[in-house]
C-alpha cells in the first residue's frame, strides 16, 4: 500500500505498537484481566487512529491530485468544496486563491496575446503604407531619363518617408520599454520655465514658419523626468501646432500648488471632433482631422509617459474654438 509508504506513517505506527505491548506487559503483570482489556483497548485505539489517518492520507493525495491537475492546466473547473472541513480547511482557502489567480492569469495571457497581434497587424499596417511609396519611389528614381529637378524631389520624399518610419520605430520602441516597466524616471526638482523651454525648443522653428504665436505664463517648479517630460509635451504641443492654422496661436500656461504641478496646452484652431474625444490618446488611433502624416502614437506616448510619472492629462475643447489639453504632476499617489 502506498500509505504504508509514508515513513512518518510507518514509524508513528511503530511507536504505537511498542507503546501498546508495553502497557499490555505492564498490564499483565499486575492482573491478567486487566491485561486483556488494555491489549484489547490499545488494539482499537491504534486501529481507530490508523484508520483516521489512512482517510486523512487519501483526502490529503486528492487533493494534491487536485492541485497537480491546476498546476498543469488541465481542469481549470475542479472544485475545492469538499476540503471546507477539517484541518484541511486553510490548505483549501489558500489553493482557492491560487485557483482564482490562475483563472485571472489564463484570462489575462489570452487578453495579452489578442493585443499583441492587434497591435503588431497595426504596425504592420503603419509601416506597409510609407513601404509602399518608398518602392514605388525608387522604381522612379531608376528610370535612366529622369531629370535633376524630378530627381531630386523624389529623393527628398523619399527621405521624408525615411524619417517617418525611423521615427514611428523610435516611438515604438519607447513604448514598448514603458509597457515593460523598464524605463526608469529621474526626479529632479526644476523650474517650470526650464522644463517648458525644453518642450518648445525643438518646435520654435516650424512653429515660425507657420508664422504662429506662442505664449508662454510660466510660473512654479516641477519635479519628475525633464527628459521625458519634455517629449510627452512636446508632443502635444506639436499635435496643437498642426492643428492650428497659419497666424495662429499658442498658449503654454504652468503653474503649481500643494498638491500637483499643472501644466495647460490650448490653441485657437479647430478643436477635437466630439466623436474623437473619447479615443484621441489610443495607440495608432488617428482622429477625423488627422493628415496621412500622422501615425496616431504621439499622443499616446505623451500619455504613456505621464501616467508613468504619477500625473493625468486631459483633453477638451475649449470656447469658442481650439482645443485644450490640461497635464498634472501630482506630488502624492492618486
Amino acid at each position: 500500500m502506498r500509505f504504508l509508504q509514508n515513513k512518518e506513517i510507518v514509524k508513528t505506527l511503530l511507536l504505537e505498537l511498542l507503546f501498546l505491548a508495553a502497557a499490555t506487559i505492564a498490564a499483565f503483570v499486575w492482573d491478567a484481566r486487566f491485561g486483556l482489556f488494555t491489549l484489547v483497548l490499545s488494539l482499537l485505539f491504534v486501529l481507530l487512529h490508523t484508520a483516521s489517518t489512512y482517510q486523512r492520507y487519501r483526502h490529503i493525495h486528492t487533493l494534491a491530485a487536485d492541485i497537480d491537475r491546476l498546476l498543469h492546466g488541465e481542469d481549470l473547473s475542479v472544485s475545492l468544496d469538499a476540503y471546507r472541513e477539517g484541518e484541511l480547511a486553510v490548505l483549501q482557502s489558500e489553493i482557492h486563491k491560487m485557483t482564482n489567480r490562475l483563472r485571472e492569469q489564463r484570462q489575462e495571457l489570452q487578453e495579452d496575446k489578442l493585443y499583441l497581434s492587434d497591435l503588431i497587424a497595426d504596425i504592420s499596417h503603419q509601416i506597409r503604407t510609407p513601404l509602399t511609396s518608398i518602392n514605388l519611389l525608387l522604381s522612379f528614381l531608376a528610370e535612366p531619363d529622369l531629370s535633376e529637378e524630378r530627381r531630386a524631389a523624389l529623393s527628398h520624399e523619399l527621405f521624408h518617408l525615411v524619417s517617418r518610419i525611423d521615427w514611428l520605430i523610435t516611438s515604438l520602441l519607447k513604448m514598448s520599454k514603458l509597457d515593460a516597466g523598464t524605463v526608469s524616471f529621474r526626479r529632479e526638482t526644476v523650474g517650470a520655465d526650464e522644463l517648458i523651454r525644453a518642450v518648445v525648443s525643438p518646435l520654435l522653428v516650424p512653429i515660425e514658419l507657420r508664422e504662429q504665436t506662442l505664449i508662454t505664463q510660466v510660473s512654479g517648479a516641477f519635479t519628475g523626468d525633464i527628459a521625458w517630460t519634455s517629449e510627452a509635451l512636446g508632443n502635444i504641443v506639436k499635435n496643437c501646432m498642426e492643428h492650428t492654422p497659419n497666424g495662429g496661436e499658442i498658449e503654454i500656461a504652468a503653474e503649481e500648488n500643494a498638491l500637483y504641478s499643472e501644466i495647460r496646452i490650448l490653441d485657437n484652431g479647430s478643436g477635437i471632433d466630439e466623436a474623437d474625444l473619447p479615443h484621441i490618446f489610443e495607440r495608432f488611433y488617428k482622429g477625423k482631422q488627422a493628415d496621412e502624416n500622422n501615425f496616431g502614437i504621439g499622443l499616446a506616448l505623451a500619455r504613456t509617459i505621464i501616467t508613468a510619472q504619477n500625473g493625468t492629462v486631459k483633453a477638451e475643447n475649449k470656447q469658442p474654438t481650439g482645443a485644450l489639453f490640461t497635464v498634472r504632476f501630482y506630488k502624492g499617489t492618486v
